[in-house]
């Protein structure tokens, strides 16, 4: 009696209880639809992100708050700056828990944008230190400042501040790259271009380079710039080899268009993240490409930071002789001339 009560309650509640297959297609195209919506979201998050630094630039180390706006209006032209300007680039080796300047080279632009200058400063240079006097290696303004820890930032304007004592000229922007970032730009290119007039070979790798002009990836870029052992003029030669990859990776980036395209020079360095630090100054990631822009048809141009080529027990002293008049150049922004009278300062990048 009991079963058969139960099996007719059962009956009469199975009768009155909808179907389950449109049910569930219900719930399916619901959770369809958030996952859709929710991709949307983060694909107009990263496109608004590309476009933000694309028009706008950035500055990662002093970033600025966004000034109110009454309504958003059309984005205008980029004023070109005018006058000379100079960009100073850090590479950074950050093996055995520590971080170094390796490359310090400043990028000289002047006032005709006729083409780049590319002069590497040596890391050994002894520079003043204020306020107290005396005076220490370059790079260790940079490892004193960032330490171990993760302020590439202050390693940056430390040693910018240093290279404007050195040479009386104001450093408009620039950028740090680790190695392990420049591994990564180097292949994000497919590879950068170097002419070396002598073979080298890693003290750290066995690997060999040869003389003349080869295209290297990553790994092999970043081992070419770690070496100063073995090479005729140590670390000085090491600094020519990081001039030549920093013309080859400008040649690189112009042929492909990057160098004279904010959007795709944005996409790029967002792909390498936080292994570049950028410091655009007063000034805007567009407008910094508007005025290469102007010399990326011509070669560059890459020079040393005369200095004596006798190591004193601490480091490199200035070249007495050569520096005087290497200064007053790079100030009035006549250093075409100057590498024109001076061509054993010049680099041979091919």
């Amino acid at each position: 009696m009991i079963e058969d009560e139960l099996r007719a309650a059962f009956a009469r509640i199975e009768a009155s209880t909808p179907p389950v297959g449109p049910v569930r297609a219900a719930v399916d195209q619901a959770v369809i639809t958030r996952r859709r919506r929710r991709r949307r979201v983060r694909l107009a998050g990263t496109a608004l992100a590309v476009a933000a630094v694309a028009l706008v630039g950035f500055t990662a180390m002093a970033p600025r708050p966004p000034a109110p706006t009454a309504a958003p209006a059309l984005p205008a032209p980029v004023p070109e700056p005018a006058g000379a300007l100079n960009l100073l680039l850090l590479g950074v080796d950050q093996s055995a828990g520590s971080r170094r300047a390796d490359s310090v080279v400043l990028v000289h632009l002047p006032a005709d944008r006729s083409r780049l200058y590319l002069v590497s400063i040596s890391r050994e240079l002894l520079v003043p230190v204020p306020p107290h006097g005396g005076t220490e290696k370059l790079n260790a303004t940079f490892s004193r400042t960032a330490g171990s820890g993760t302020d590439l930032a202050a390693g940056y304007r430390a040693t910018r501040q240093a290279v404007a004592r050195l040479t009386g000229v104001r450093v408009d922007a620039g950028a740090v790259l680790t190695y392990p970032g420049a591994r990564e730009l180097t292949d994000a290119v497919g590879g950068v271009p170097v002419c070396l007039p002598a073979p080298v070979r890693s003290v750290h790798t066995e690997r060999r380079f040869p003389a003349g002009c080869q295209r290297l990836d990553g790994p092999a870029a970043v081992d070419l710039l770690r070496q100063r052992y073995g090479l005729r003029d140590g670390g000085l030669d090491r600094d020519r080899n990081a001039a030549r990859y920093a013309a080859g990776l400008l040649r690189q980036l112009r042929e492909q268009g990057t160098a004279t395209d904010p959007a795709q020079l944005s996409r790029l360095l967002l792909r390498i993240g936080p292994a570049v630090t950028v410091d655009t100054g007063d000034l805007s990631l567009p407008a910094l490409v508007a005025a290469a822009g102007r010399t990326a048809a011509a070669e560059p141009v890459a020079l040393a930071f005369p200095v004596l080529p006798e190591w004193n027990g601490r480091g490199y002293e200035p070249d007495p002789t050569l520096t005087p008049g290497f200064l007053d150049a790079l100030r009035a922004d006549r250093l075409g001339k100057w590498a024109a009278e001076h061509p054993g300062q010049v680099t041979a990048l091919r």
